[in-house]
């Protein structure tokens, strides 16, 4: 933190420190302000002397923080919480950069409230970046319906059953009830990693496809220890319309490094390893993965994996020959 901001600023800084964290100690407070002790205790005495009650309590447990029902000011931004929150926003959101007042896109509508709400000193760098900066957009990126996604991440606190409208890639459309476990964010896609009871299985639905939420009557427990994220992973190769699979004459611990978790399950052979997993798009699974393996390979299942293979072969070679003809 800056040396030469004013006691009122840190004395501000100090209620939120107590507001996100409470129990904090004298040395906790400290030093996240950068002053000694003696000076934590004094901001913490102007609070005092401001009528936010604060209280505190000794021993391993003691620490301070906020009464009940403490009634707290505005918001307030450090500047550079402010230029991380506009940065953050526009790399997850790049036409949020757009100062047009007539935009229709909720997120610059909102970071653009925000920053006119913020004080001249802290908001005139916030505004200047988003202004100035230039963010391309992500093609691979997809942004759900807010209110959708409001309705999932609520089923997934409340732990309860939803029935969802999903549309896939190819125009499909079909209901499922799942129990939400997570929403996961991953390079710009979001997800929601549920257990379908129309498939019986762990299912990773892109939120941007999900059309409907419809709560249900039951409850739901996740897998006790959850990781999100991993399991998503493991899961975002299973479960596609084609299914794959590909054997390498490699062992699995150097074939490991080149295949990534959406191409299925990596498993051992006795003279390498093999590639199980599914696809919704099996001229991609060759073209633009398998390609990259630099290792030799055969597609043993998925018959239009293998034609898409067989076709890829074939443009090589015309190509190639075309090259060698005078």
């Amino acid at each position: 933190m800056p040396n030469d901001l004013s006691p009122t600023a840190r004395a501000l800084r100090a209620l939120e420190i107590l507001q996100t964290r409470p129990g904090t100690t004298a040395g906790e407070l400290a030093e996240r302000l950068g002053v000694t002790e003696r000076a934590a205790r004094r901001y913490v005495g102007i609070l005092r002397e401001a009528g936010i009650p604060v209280e505190s309590a000794r021993g391993p447990h003691g620490g301070y923080r906020l009464g009940r029902g403490t009634r707290l000011p505005p918001v307030h931004f450090t500047q550079s919480e402010a230029i991380g929150l506009v940065m953050a926003v526009l790399s997850g959101q790049p036409t949020a950069a757009s100062t047009d007042a007539d935009t229709d896109d909720l997120i610059g509508t909102a970071l653009g409230k925000v920053v006119k709400a913020l004080p001249e000193s802290v908001g005139h760098q916030a505004a200047m970046l988003r202004e100035y900066a230039s963010a391309a957009a992500d093609p691979y990126a997809a942004h759900p319906d807010p209110a959708i996604t409001s309705e999932l991440v609520d089923a997934v606190a409340a732990r309860r059953r939803v029935s969802v409208t999903y549309g896939s890639e190819a125009g499909n459309e079909w209901e499922a009830e799942v129990d939400p476990w997570s929403i996961v964010i991953r390079y710009g896609r979001w997800y929601l990693l549920c257990h379908s009871h129309r498939a019986d299985a762990i299912r990773t639905y892109r939120v941007d496809r999900v059309r409907a939420v419809r709560p249900t009557e039951h409850g739901f427990e996740p897998p006790e220890g959850l990781d999100a994220v991993a399991v998503l992973e493991e899961n975002l190769g299973l479960g596609w319309e084609f299914s794959t699979r590909v054997v390498f004459d490699a062992p699995l611990t150097e074939v490991a490094g080149w295949v990534h978790p959406p191409m299925g399950r990596l498993e051992p052979l006795k003279d390498g390893c093999v590639l199980v997993g599914s696809t919704r798009n099996p001229d991609m699974y060759a073209q633009e993965w398998l390609t990259r393996v630099p290792f030799p390979f055969r597609v043993e299942g998925g018959e239009e994996l293998r034609a898409a293979v067989a076709a890829l072969a074939a443009r090589f070679s015309a190509a190639t020959a075309a090259a060698d003809q005078p």
